[in-house]
């Protein structure tokens, strides 16, 4: 497998030789958090969990979720823009309190960090020029294009797993929506990503020339939010979202981001 990713090696190495001087930030921050008055977020532009409207305006469904967890818990949201190859670091680094932005609850994560209850389903899908339609139909036909993911996402984990993906040539990218763009200029053949991001943007707007590859699942998943472990914020936020599942605040966002089918409180 042909892997392009000497950036992040890069800035993986920088933020570890930051943790290794400043210290590895672990166990329960809750007083710290709830002291300085303000939750400190970390995410990535990842429509339509996180980006700006055609106003400019930062919305999405992660957005606004976090403002209305925060306002239960007298908190103030700050949202920190983060790579997502290095996710972890920034959160034990302290550059941010929480990792809240469409994460894959994976065996890797649960173990490093603390987690919140999933609150959506998701899977992988892949993304492809609509004039490929009929050359790319399924992971054997993918075997030797071009394919791009995100550093470090869970679209990386399916390229990696796949019998067929991993033959592959494979670049990391990193974010999402480059993984797009380089589809659509033709410098990759198809990207593996959420399915979330992809059915937002494939086939519409700028976008209006890629499609989902239908009836092509590679993992279903679920989100959740990330803390420090050991960290009790992650039960303050649980109950927030409890009750905001209950009077309907949760549901409402998720209908308002084309979100209600994969809302896990909806399929109980």
């Amino acid at each position: 497998m042909k892997v392009k990713r000497l950036a992040a090696l890069a800035l993986a190495a920088a933020m570890t030789l930051s943790l290794t001087a400043c210290g590895k930030k672990t166990g329960d921050d809750w007083e710290t958090i709830e002291k300085s008055g303000e939750l400190k977020i970390g995410f990535t532009y990842f429509e339509p969990m996180n980006y700006l409207d055609d106003a400019g305006e930062f919305v999405g469904f992660e957005t606004e979720f976090a403002q209305a967890v925060c306002d239960k818990l007298g908190l103030k949201p700050n949202f920190v823009e983060i790579n997502w190859d290095a996710k972890t670091m920034e959160l034990e680094s302290g550059k941010i309190d929480c990792i809240w932005n469409g994460m894959t609850i994976t065996p890797e994560l649960s173990e490093a960090l603390t987690i919140s209850e999933p609150y959506i389903k998701n899977y992988q899908v892949v993304v492809i020029r609509s004039a490929d339609a009929d050359k790319y139909k399924t992971t054997a036909d993918l075997s030797s294009a071009k394919l791009d993911a995100e550093a470090g996402s869970a679209g990386e984990s399916a390229v990696q797993d796949d019998a067929d993906l991993s033959k592959a040539a494979y670049t990391a990218v990193t974010k999402q929506t480059d993984a797009l763009l380089e589809v659509k200029s033709g410098q990759a053949d198809a990207a593996v990503m959420d399915f979330v991001l992809a059915n937002a943007l494939a086939g519409k707007g700028d976008y209006s020339d890629l499609m989902v590859i239908p009836d092509l699942q590679l993992s279903v998943e679920e989100y959740g939010i990330g803390f420090r472990k050991g960290s009790a914020a992650a039960d303050k936020v649980n109950t927030a979202m409890e009750e905001l599942i209950a009077d309907g605040t949760l549901g409402t966002l998720a209908e308002k981001y084309d979100l209600s089918e994969l809302l896990l409180a909806n399929q109980q």
